[in-house]
């Protein structure tokens, strides 16, 4: 008990270390400058405004764009946010989504500010209150829910026995997906035998999804209802469109509004769309949107009367949209006791509040991007948990060091991994050519992870360009925060016009966003251009990685993270170009032993055999 309530208060000094550390970087003030603000990727400035319009439950919702390539991997779907102008009050809203340089946002406000379309108006990251004070009240509560506690110890007391395998006296299942191989069909046996926690190693492009999606088909045969949680939007949206080809009753609940209209149909506003039910929520909208229009004859510059009848008919404002929630709450409702599967971000799923409801498994997908606090707001939905993902790539997004060094940025799969057993690896990917999955077999998974025959290498897909000696040295971009190397640049630009690489088949990424800002201004613009960690979970014919690091000191900074490396190097189907200074890299036991594997499995080539 006692090292089960020093884990919980190890989690609560996180978040607020955590929220301190939003509340300073994200503060604009005399010590954090717009200018560094947006040079760390923390804010977007100008915006422009293309459209305006009254969405959910009718707050003001903004779509702008940009006219700058951003760097945004810290702007994702749902982040808290400030609209502001210079000499205005800032006004707080919720990120709904942000592609390229096209994003919409949504503000907690009666009615669009006057200076929306001003010059000069931009967004950037706010902390993220609300999210905190769930996690907290989550974490003091969690002692007082015995089933859900119990799993809390199991999961931090190293000591608690192994589990062994569940399925060993079940009956085989009939497989509606005639196509899964050994591993994929052993993992969903277990989905249906488990009985309280269950974990699916899925490596790069090893079907995770199409497992899991048989898996809840098998379970809703016996006639339970499941609830799907991932911690990204796209993530939601790729598991709910495989259950939706399936014809399941399915829900989707959340933050929709990136959603394309497949995916729509299943949300509550899609179901309800031209129903009795949403007739009366319109009318009420027309009402709330006289009241507005009144009030908005109030200009700027009024007296004290004329402001308290402004603030008098956006209180009205105000009663109509709480009534509207309350209405939408109701109509939804009705489809939360229909549908057969949930799916939400945990976020979404606790706004729905689904608690009136049993479920009889709670699926995460992509566990291995999910902070361990906002894991446990979901878990009291059902008794049985499955974790999917694979904990050798990128960890959660942790701002404060101090949180970090706490353990923080562990997910929740990582912590179920050390204590929860047996792990159900799926053994085979269908992704990319052997040679480009094998060093990622090797290093991170145990000579495990097997290559689909189909994919046996025919000609070198695995390149390795070396720059060593040819001066090519990294250097501060022009914001003075993050490296670039130009050399690297040229030479994936050479790489286009030789290869007659195709730009629309390939993507260039790299660890450092400064030369992402780079690559944006000279390779072509069909490409898509981004940092590792955005590029995390996608996948292109041709990859080209510019590793940046050339230094005489063999300082490699944050490559240190190895598993950036296994993101970035298991993208690619079929071409995978790395440039890098094999000088510095080599004196690092991890890039040496992968140069060895390109040298033996790939082309090595050295910068010199490309005319500059």
């Amino acid at each position: 008990m006692a090292v089960t309530n020093a884990h919980i208060k190890n989690l609560l000094t996180c978040i607020d270390l955590e929220e301190a550390e939003q509340v300073n970087r994200y503060s604009l003030d005399q010590q954090h400058t717009l200018k560094s603000l947006k040079a760390e990727g923390l804010a977007l400035h100008p915006i422009i405004v293309t459209r305006k319009n009254f969405g959910y439950a009718d707050y003001p919702e903004i779509t702008f764009k940009l006219s700058f390539p951003p760097e945004t991997n810290l702007f994702k779907d749902g982040a808290s946010i400030e609209c502001f102008c210079n000499g205005e009050e800032s006004v707080k809203g919720v990120l709904l989504n942000l592609d390229g340089n096209n994003g919409e946002f949504r503000l907690f406000a009666p009615d669009f500010p006057d200076w929306i379309e001003d010059k000069g108006v931009g967004i950037k990251l706010a902390p993220d209150q609300r999210t905190t004070s769930i996690m907290k009240a989550t974490l003091n509560n969690l002692e007082s829910n015995k089933t859900l506690f119990s799993l809390f110890e199991k999961i931090h007391n190293p000591f608690v026995p192994q589990q062994t395998s569940a399925i060993e006296d079940e009956k085989q299942l009939v497989f509606a997906n005639t196509q899964l191989n050994l591993s994929q069909q052993n993992a969903v046996n277990e989905m249906v035998a488990n009985t309280e926690m269950l974990i699916i190693h899925g490596p790069p492009g090893t079907g995770k999804t199409t497992t899991l999606i048989e898996g809840i088909l098998q379970l809703i045969k016996l006639g339970k209802k499941i609830v799907v949680a991932a911690p990204s939007n796209t993530a939601v949206d790729n598991i709910a469109k495989g259950l939706i080809a399936t014809n399941l009753n399915i829900l989707r609940v959340g933050n929709t509004t990136k959603t394309d209209e497949l995916v729509f149909a299943h949300t509550p506003e899609g179901k309800l769309a031209n129903s009795k039910e949403q007739k009366e929520i319109k009318q009420l909208k027309i009402r709330a949107e006289e009241f507005r229009k009144m009030a908005l004859k109030y200009k700027r510059n009024f007296g004290k009367e004329e402001r308290e009848q402004r603030n008098l008919l956006f209180k009205e404002v105000k009663d109509i949209r709480n009534e509207i929630k309350k209405l939408q709450a109701y109509n939804e409702g009705k489809l939360f006791s229909q549908a057969q599967v949930i799916l939400g971000t945990p976020i979404g799923l606790y706004d729905a509040d689904l608690r009136h409801l049993k479920f009889d498994t709670l699926i995460m997908d992509e566990a291995g991007q999910c902070i361990e606090p906002l894991a446990w707001c979901i878990f009291p939905l059902a008794d049985k948990h499955v974790l999917a993902g694979d904990h050798f790539q990128l960890p959660p997004t942790v701002l404060s060091n101090e949180a970090a060094q706490l353990g923080f940025n562990t997910s929740i799969l990582e912590k179920a991994v050390a204590a929860i057993q047996p792990v159900f690896l799926l053994n085979t990917q269908y992704r990319m050519r052997q040679s480009i999955a094998g060093f990622s077999s090797q290093y991170f998974y145990n000579n495990e992870l097997l290559t689909a025959q189909h994919l046996n290498n025919t000609t070198a897909h695995l390149i390795f360009i070396d720059t060593a000696g040819s001066s090519y040295n990294e250097a501060f971009g022009q914001d003075g925060t993050s490296l670039k190397n130009d050399g690297e640049l040229q030479i994936a630009l050479k790489l286009i016009e030789t290869e007659n690489i195709d730009p629309t088949q390939t993507a260039f990424i790299s660890p450092y966003a400064g030369q992402v800002a780079a690559a944006k201004e000279v390779l072509p613009t069909q490409m898509r251009i981004s940092t590792i960690d955005s590029f995390q979970g996608q996948e292109q014919h041709t990859i080209i990685i510019s590793l940046v690091r050339s230094n005489d000191e063999g300082i490699i900074g944050f490559l240190k993270d190895y598993r950036r490396m296994n993101v970035a190097i298991t993208r690619a189907k079929e071409k995978l170009y790395i440039i890098g200074d094999s000088a510095t890299l080599g004196g690092d036991a991890f890039y040496n032993s992968f140069l060895t594997y390109a040298e033996k499995n790939g082309l090595y080539k050295s910068v010199w055999e490309f005319e500059m």
